[in-house]
């Protein structure tokens, strides 16, 4: 599996910190995104698997095609391009 720089921890961390919340909808919920991580890193063909909100959709999908390079995933010693599914998580926070 690819990892990204810094565990996924840091991968959380820079989600939630890039993440816009859409101004115009007050609720709240997750959306699933998959992307191929390709034998160089890079995060590419970012689809959402289970949506919540259009607005929600874009916004993940925006904050995912911004990932910088993962360390790419191997098999059998050499880099090769893996599926990576990962839940972004919208909350409200207090106004």
């Amino acid at each position: 599996m690819p990892n990204f720089p810094g565990g996924e921890a840091e991968l959380m961390k820079y989600i939630s910190d890039n993440i816009k919340y859409p101004a115009e909808i007050e609720m709240q919920g997750r959306v699933v995104v998959k992307f191929v991580v390709t034998k160089t890193g890079k995060v590419v063909e970012v689809e959402v698997v289970r949506g919540r909100h259009p607005l929600f959709d874009a916004e993940a999908v925006r904050v995912i095609k911004t990932l910088p390079d993962f360390i790419p995933g191997k098999m059998n010693g050499k880099p090769v391009n893996v599926w990576y599914t990962l839940p972004v998580s919208f909350k409200l926070t207090g106004k």
